[in-house]
Protein backbone atom coordinates (compact mmCIF):
# COMPACT_ATOMS: atom_id res chain seq x y z
CA UNK A 1 0.00 0.00 0.00
CA UNK A 2 0.78 3.24 -1.02
CA UNK A 3 1.80 6.01 1.92
CA UNK A 4 1.13 9.71 1.60
CA UNK A 5 4.41 11.50 1.53
CA UNK A 6 3.95 13.06 5.05
CA UNK A 7 3.78 9.55 6.36
CA UNK A 8 6.98 8.52 4.06
CA UNK A 9 8.95 11.43 5.58
CA UNK A 10 8.31 10.65 9.19
CA UNK A 11 8.68 7.20 8.71
CA UNK A 12 12.19 8.15 7.26
CA UNK A 13 12.77 10.21 10.31
CA UNK A 14 12.24 7.48 13.06
CA UNK A 15 14.30 5.08 11.18
CA UNK A 16 16.69 7.36 11.05
CA UNK A 17 16.37 8.57 14.65
CA UNK A 18 16.20 4.98 16.04
CA UNK A 19 19.74 4.34 14.06
CA UNK A 20 21.36 6.99 15.47
CA UNK A 21 19.85 5.34 19.11
CA UNK A 22 21.25 2.22 18.38
CA UNK A 23 24.83 3.64 17.26
CA UNK A 24 24.75 5.54 20.46
CA UNK A 25 24.00 2.73 22.50
CA UNK A 26 26.47 0.52 20.65
CA UNK A 27 29.19 3.63 21.62
CA UNK A 28 28.15 4.01 24.98
CA UNK A 29 28.83 -0.09 25.40
CA UNK A 30 31.86 -0.07 23.83
CA UNK A 31 35.41 1.61 23.77
CA UNK A 32 34.49 4.98 22.84
CA UNK A 33 32.23 5.83 25.77
CA UNK A 34 35.18 5.01 27.65
CA UNK A 35 35.90 8.74 29.25
CA UNK A 36 39.63 9.95 28.20
CA UNK A 37 42.63 9.89 29.99
CA UNK A 38 42.59 13.28 32.43
CA UNK A 39 45.80 12.66 33.85
CA UNK A 40 49.31 13.23 33.63
CA UNK A 41 49.63 9.95 31.64
CA UNK A 42 47.69 12.12 28.56
CA UNK A 43 50.86 13.26 27.82
CA UNK A 44 52.36 11.38 25.38
CA UNK A 45 55.59 9.49 26.82
CA UNK A 46 54.86 9.54 30.04
CA UNK A 47 53.87 7.07 32.42
CA UNK A 48 52.98 6.18 35.91
CA UNK A 49 53.68 3.21 38.45
CA UNK A 50 52.40 3.15 41.95
CA UNK A 51 53.12 0.32 44.58
CA UNK A 52 51.37 0.04 48.02
CA UNK A 53 53.08 -1.71 50.98
CA UNK A 54 51.03 -4.50 52.76
CA UNK A 55 52.80 -4.18 56.15
CA UNK A 56 51.56 -0.32 57.13
CA UNK A 57 50.07 2.90 54.44
CA UNK A 58 53.22 3.85 52.74
CA UNK A 59 54.85 3.21 49.04
CA UNK A 60 56.13 4.99 46.31
CA UNK A 61 54.90 6.16 43.02
CA UNK A 62 56.73 6.93 39.97
CA UNK A 63 56.61 9.19 37.20
CA UNK A 64 58.36 7.75 33.75
CA UNK A 65 59.29 10.14 30.84
CA UNK A 66 59.82 7.56 27.51
CA UNK A 67 62.80 8.95 26.10
CA UNK A 68 64.00 11.82 27.96
CA UNK A 69 62.16 14.80 29.23
CA UNK A 70 63.87 18.30 29.61
CA UNK A 71 63.67 18.54 33.69
CA UNK A 72 63.50 20.76 36.57
CA UNK A 73 62.23 21.74 39.73
CA UNK A 74 61.40 24.63 42.11
CA UNK A 75 61.30 23.76 46.37
CA UNK A 76 59.67 26.44 48.53
CA UNK A 77 59.25 24.24 51.73
CA UNK A 78 61.14 24.48 54.52
CA UNK A 79 61.75 21.10 55.18
CA UNK A 80 62.69 19.07 51.90
CA UNK A 81 63.87 15.59 51.75
CA UNK A 82 65.11 15.60 48.09
CA UNK A 83 67.91 13.32 45.58
CA UNK A 84 69.49 15.05 42.65
CA UNK A 85 67.46 18.10 42.57
CA UNK A 86 70.90 20.29 42.27
CA UNK A 87 71.21 18.33 38.85
CA UNK A 88 68.11 20.27 37.66
CA UNK A 89 69.37 23.65 38.16
CA UNK A 90 69.28 25.54 34.73
CA UNK A 91 73.24 26.05 34.81
CA UNK A 92 74.23 22.44 35.20
CA UNK A 93 75.47 19.88 32.50
CA UNK A 94 72.88 17.10 32.55
CA UNK A 95 69.47 18.49 30.68
CA UNK A 96 67.19 15.34 30.54
CA UNK A 97 65.38 13.72 33.15
CA UNK A 98 64.50 9.91 33.04
CA UNK A 99 62.51 9.83 35.84
CA UNK A 100 60.87 11.23 39.18
CA UNK A 101 60.17 8.98 42.06
CA UNK A 102 58.05 10.06 45.22
CA UNK A 103 58.00 7.43 48.46
CA UNK A 104 56.93 7.61 51.80
CA UNK A 105 59.31 6.51 54.31
CA UNK A 106 61.03 10.17 55.19
CA UNK A 107 64.56 9.82 54.39
CA UNK A 108 64.60 6.38 54.46
CA UNK A 109 62.68 6.21 51.51
CA UNK A 110 64.94 7.77 49.09
CA UNK A 111 66.18 4.54 48.62
CA UNK A 112 63.56 3.42 46.71
CA UNK A 113 65.01 5.74 43.48
CA UNK A 114 67.80 2.84 43.45
CA UNK A 115 65.30 0.52 42.55
CA UNK A 116 64.06 2.99 39.46
CA UNK A 117 67.33 3.15 38.15
CA UNK A 118 68.42 -0.13 37.90
CA UNK A 119 64.85 -0.68 36.60
CA UNK A 120 66.29 1.99 33.36
CA UNK A 121 69.57 0.45 33.90
CA UNK A 122 68.59 -3.16 32.72
CA UNK A 123 66.83 -1.26 29.71
CA UNK A 124 70.05 0.91 28.54
CA UNK A 125 68.18 3.92 29.72
CA UNK A 126 70.00 7.12 31.21
CA UNK A 127 72.29 9.96 30.43
CA UNK A 128 75.05 8.44 28.42
CA UNK A 129 78.45 8.22 29.57
CA UNK A 130 82.22 6.61 28.61
CA UNK A 131 81.19 3.59 30.90
CA UNK A 132 77.18 3.18 30.13
CA UNK A 133 74.52 5.09 30.25
CA UNK A 134 73.58 6.22 34.13
CA UNK A 135 69.96 7.07 34.75
CA UNK A 136 68.84 10.40 35.79
CA UNK A 137 66.13 10.16 38.52
CA UNK A 138 65.85 13.30 41.09
CA UNK A 139 63.18 11.99 44.09
CA UNK A 140 61.55 13.06 47.49
CA UNK A 141 59.95 11.81 50.07
CA UNK A 142 57.13 12.41 52.74
CA UNK A 143 57.12 11.95 56.49
CA UNK A 144 54.16 8.72 56.90
CA UNK A 145 56.39 6.81 59.53
CA UNK A 146 54.04 7.91 62.45
CA UNK A 147 50.64 6.49 60.03
CA UNK A 148 49.94 2.56 60.92
CA UNK A 149 51.93 0.70 63.60
CA UNK A 150 55.45 -0.48 62.46
CA UNK A 151 57.32 2.56 61.36
CA UNK A 152 60.22 0.15 60.33
CA UNK A 153 58.19 -0.52 57.26
CA UNK A 154 58.96 1.70 54.43
CA UNK A 155 60.01 1.88 50.94
CA UNK A 156 63.00 0.53 49.40
CA UNK A 157 64.62 -0.44 46.07
CA UNK A 158 62.43 -2.90 45.83
CA UNK A 159 59.22 -1.01 45.95
CA UNK A 160 60.82 1.89 43.91
CA UNK A 161 61.68 -1.61 40.81
CA UNK A 162 58.28 -2.74 41.52
CA UNK A 163 56.32 0.71 40.76
CA UNK A 164 58.55 1.38 37.60
CA UNK A 165 57.98 -2.44 36.32
CA UNK A 166 54.09 -1.52 36.81
CA UNK A 167 54.52 1.86 35.01
CA UNK A 168 51.81 2.31 32.19
CA UNK A 169 50.27 5.09 30.20
CA UNK A 170 46.72 4.44 31.90
CA UNK A 171 44.65 7.00 33.82
CA UNK A 172 46.41 7.58 36.82
CA UNK A 173 44.93 5.80 40.35
CA UNK A 174 44.29 8.44 43.03
CA UNK A 175 43.76 8.44 46.27
CA UNK A 176 45.63 6.24 49.06
CA UNK A 177 48.22 4.32 46.87
CA UNK A 178 51.97 4.48 46.46
CA UNK A 179 52.90 7.73 47.98
CA UNK A 180 50.12 8.75 48.96
CA UNK A 181 49.39 5.56 51.14
CA UNK A 182 50.00 6.94 54.29
CA UNK A 183 49.70 10.87 53.22
CA UNK A 184 47.76 12.79 55.64
CA UNK A 185 47.00 17.18 55.68
CA UNK A 186 45.64 19.39 58.44
CA UNK A 187 48.25 18.95 60.94
CA UNK A 188 48.75 22.39 62.01
CA UNK A 189 46.79 21.48 65.40
CA UNK A 190 48.48 18.21 65.74
CA UNK A 191 48.25 14.84 64.26
CA UNK A 192 45.08 14.06 66.58
CA UNK A 193 42.95 16.58 64.63
CA UNK A 194 44.48 15.22 60.78
CA UNK A 195 42.98 13.69 57.70
CA UNK A 196 44.18 11.89 54.93
CA UNK A 197 45.96 12.78 52.08
CA UNK A 198 46.82 11.00 49.05
CA UNK A 199 47.83 11.29 45.35
CA UNK A 200 45.80 12.98 42.95
CA UNK A 201 46.50 13.92 38.93
CA UNK A 202 44.64 15.62 36.38
CA UNK A 203 45.41 17.16 32.90
CA UNK A 204 44.70 20.23 31.14
CA UNK A 205 44.40 20.40 26.95
CA UNK A 206 44.52 23.85 24.75
CA UNK A 207 43.32 23.91 21.41
CA UNK A 208 46.78 23.78 19.80
CA UNK A 209 47.74 20.66 21.07
CA UNK A 210 49.48 20.94 23.80
CA UNK A 211 48.67 19.30 27.07
CA UNK A 212 49.81 19.98 30.95
CA UNK A 213 49.33 17.84 33.14
CA UNK A 214 50.42 17.22 37.28
CA UNK A 215 50.54 14.59 39.47
CA UNK A 216 50.45 15.63 43.08
CA UNK A 217 51.12 13.54 46.55
CA UNK A 218 49.71 15.37 49.33
CA UNK A 219 50.97 15.43 52.82
CA UNK A 220 50.32 18.96 54.27
CA UNK A 221 50.76 20.53 57.49
CA UNK A 222 48.12 22.94 56.45
CA UNK A 223 44.03 22.36 55.10
CA UNK A 224 42.71 21.86 51.62
CA UNK A 225 40.59 24.23 50.36
CA UNK A 226 38.03 24.60 47.38
CA UNK A 227 40.37 27.45 45.03
CA UNK A 228 36.81 28.63 43.78
CA UNK A 229 34.70 28.68 47.14
CA UNK A 230 37.12 28.67 49.85
CA UNK A 231 35.67 26.12 52.03
CA UNK A 232 37.78 23.84 53.62
CA UNK A 233 37.58 20.17 52.11
CA UNK A 234 39.87 18.05 54.44
CA UNK A 235 42.42 19.40 56.95
CA UNK A 236 41.97 20.51 60.53
CA UNK A 237 39.25 18.88 62.33
CA UNK A 238 36.98 20.09 65.02
CA UNK A 239 37.62 19.53 68.83
CA UNK A 240 34.69 17.13 68.34
CA UNK A 241 35.77 15.27 64.99
CA UNK A 242 33.26 16.17 62.90
CA UNK A 243 33.70 18.98 61.23
CA UNK A 244 36.49 21.04 59.91
CA UNK A 245 38.14 24.21 61.08
CA UNK A 246 38.32 27.62 59.06
CA UNK A 247 42.03 26.99 57.58
CA UNK A 248 42.01 30.94 57.39
CA UNK A 249 40.56 31.26 60.78
CA UNK A 250 43.67 29.39 61.69
CA UNK A 251 46.32 30.94 60.56
CA UNK A 252 44.91 34.37 62.02
CA UNK A 253 44.91 33.18 65.03
CA UNK A 254 48.77 32.13 65.02
CA UNK A 255 48.28 28.56 64.82
CA UNK A 256 51.30 26.45 64.99
CA UNK A 257 52.57 22.69 65.66
CA UNK A 258 53.10 21.91 68.90
CA UNK A 259 56.81 20.87 68.04
CA UNK A 260 59.02 21.51 66.02
CA UNK A 261 59.05 18.29 63.73
CA UNK A 262 58.98 18.95 59.94
CA UNK A 263 57.23 16.13 59.07
CA UNK A 264 55.05 17.45 56.35
CA UNK A 265 54.81 18.43 52.42
CA UNK A 266 53.40 18.44 49.10
CA UNK A 267 55.19 16.95 46.24
CA UNK A 268 54.57 17.31 42.02
CA UNK A 269 55.22 16.77 39.28
CA UNK A 270 54.06 18.85 35.71
CA UNK A 271 55.10 16.88 32.83
CA UNK A 272 54.01 19.08 29.33
CA UNK A 273 54.13 18.17 25.52
CA UNK A 274 55.66 21.78 25.05
CA UNK A 275 59.44 22.43 24.16
CA UNK A 276 60.87 24.29 26.83
CA UNK A 277 64.57 24.88 27.81
CA UNK A 278 65.51 24.48 31.32
CA UNK A 279 64.94 27.85 32.37
CA UNK A 280 61.54 27.78 31.23
CA UNK A 281 60.58 24.49 33.13
CA UNK A 282 62.28 26.19 36.05
CA UNK A 283 59.65 29.04 35.32
CA UNK A 284 56.56 27.11 35.25
CA UNK A 285 57.41 24.95 38.23
CA UNK A 286 57.71 28.38 39.91
CA UNK A 287 54.02 28.98 38.71
CA UNK A 288 53.03 26.19 39.46
CA UNK A 289 53.41 26.14 43.38
CA UNK A 290 51.02 29.33 42.99
CA UNK A 291 48.05 26.52 42.43
CA UNK A 292 49.95 24.54 45.45
CA UNK A 293 49.22 27.74 47.46
CA UNK A 294 45.70 28.37 46.22
CA UNK A 295 44.75 24.92 47.95
CA UNK A 296 46.77 24.21 50.57
CA UNK A 297 46.72 27.05 53.49
CA UNK A 298 48.81 27.44 55.11
CA UNK A 299 51.57 26.45 52.82
CA UNK A 300 55.47 26.28 51.75
CA UNK A 301 55.64 26.38 55.97
CA UNK A 302 59.06 25.81 57.36
CA UNK A 303 57.44 22.38 58.38
CA UNK A 304 56.84 21.60 54.29
CA UNK A 305 58.91 20.05 52.23
CA UNK A 306 56.82 21.49 48.86
CA UNK A 307 58.19 20.67 45.83
CA UNK A 308 57.59 20.47 42.40
CA UNK A 309 59.49 19.34 38.69
CA UNK A 310 58.53 19.51 35.81
CA UNK A 311 58.97 17.27 32.61
CA UNK A 312 58.97 18.49 29.43
CA UNK A 313 58.75 16.11 26.48
CA UNK A 314 58.98 18.62 23.75
CA UNK A 315 56.60 16.43 21.66
CA UNK A 316 55.07 19.66 20.07
CA UNK A 317 58.07 20.96 18.33
CA UNK A 318 56.36 24.62 17.85
CA UNK A 319 58.11 27.35 20.84
CA UNK A 320 55.77 27.22 23.54
CA UNK A 321 53.95 30.03 25.20
CA UNK A 322 55.73 29.85 28.75
CA UNK A 323 53.28 32.00 30.58
CA UNK A 324 50.01 30.02 29.11
CA UNK A 325 51.60 26.75 29.72
CA UNK A 326 52.38 28.31 33.60
CA UNK A 327 49.21 29.03 34.33
CA UNK A 328 48.03 25.72 32.72
CA UNK A 329 50.37 24.01 35.04
CA UNK A 330 48.95 25.84 38.19
CA UNK A 331 45.65 25.02 37.58
CA UNK A 332 46.51 21.40 36.94
CA UNK A 333 48.53 21.18 40.23
CA UNK A 334 45.82 23.04 42.51
CA UNK A 335 42.51 20.63 41.20
CA UNK A 336 45.10 17.41 41.37
CA UNK A 337 45.61 18.45 45.23
CA UNK A 338 41.51 18.77 45.23
CA UNK A 339 41.24 15.32 43.45
CA UNK A 340 44.36 13.90 45.43
CA UNK A 341 42.07 14.20 49.00
CA UNK A 342 38.34 14.01 47.55
CA UNK A 343 39.93 10.19 46.46
CA UNK A 344 41.45 9.33 49.96
CA UNK A 345 40.60 6.40 52.04
CA UNK A 346 40.52 7.04 55.99
CA UNK A 347 42.58 4.91 57.80
CA UNK A 348 42.94 4.34 61.72
CA UNK A 349 43.02 7.83 63.19
CA UNK A 350 42.75 9.42 60.12
CA UNK A 351 39.62 9.91 58.62
CA UNK A 352 39.33 10.58 54.81
CA UNK A 353 37.16 13.56 53.46
CA UNK A 354 34.31 11.40 52.13
CA UNK A 355 34.16 10.44 56.17
CA UNK A 356 33.56 14.08 57.08
CA UNK A 357 29.57 15.12 56.56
Amino acid sequence: MDMPPVTRLALVIAVALAGCARAEMQIAGGAAATPANATITSVAGIRVGQHTLAGRPTGCTVVIADGGAIGAVSVRGGAPGTRETDALAPDNTVQTVNAVVFAGGSAFGLAAADGVMRYLEERHVGYPTSAGPVPIVPAAILFDLGVGAHPEVRPDADCGYAAARDASASAVAEGSVGAGAGATVGKLAGNARAMKGGVGSTALRLDNGIVVGALVVVNALGSIVDPRTGRPIAGVRTADGRGLEDPFALVRQGIAPDRPARESTTLGVVATNARLTRAEALRVAGMAHDGLARVVIPAHTPSDGDSIFVLATGGVPAPANVGAVGALASEAVADAIVRAVRAARGVAGFPAASDIR
